[in-house]
């Protein structure tokens, strides 16, 4: 009996490898949270960019989105659970905005 009991806990060690990490998860939850990615307004880092270039009444408009990466978590919680004119709704869970927070703010590469 201990010895399928080794045997089992052996394979769950190895199995585990598999699963991924938590930036991972970031990674594609903030590139993909619903449908469209966060980084397609906010760029891949967070810094913010600009979605569109028009003219009002012959007049240069720019809608640009903000950065996110320098706002803290309750902030980025609060922008994320309000309607906005132009952001989707997610309906994210707090587990979820706290990964993309943790993917925003940290100083690794994000590409």
């Amino acid at each position: 009996m201990k010895f399928i009991f080794f045997i089992l806990l052996f394979s769950i060690s190895i199995f585990a490898e598999d699963f991924i990490t938590k930036m991972e998860y970031a990674k594609m939850l903030y590139h993909n949270p619903r449908g469209i990615g966060c980084n397609l307004c906010h760029g891949n880092r967070g810094e913010g960019s600009i979605i569109s270039r028009y003219k009002v009444k012959g007049k240069k408009k720019i809608l640009k989105a903000p950065p996110i990466n320098n706002l803290n978590l309750q902030k980025f919680s609060q922008a994320l659970q309000v309607r906005h004119r132009v952001m989707p709704t997610y309906y994210l869970t707090n587990q979820e905005i706290n990964i993309l927070y943790f993917y925003v703010t940290s100083g690794t590469e994000k590409n």
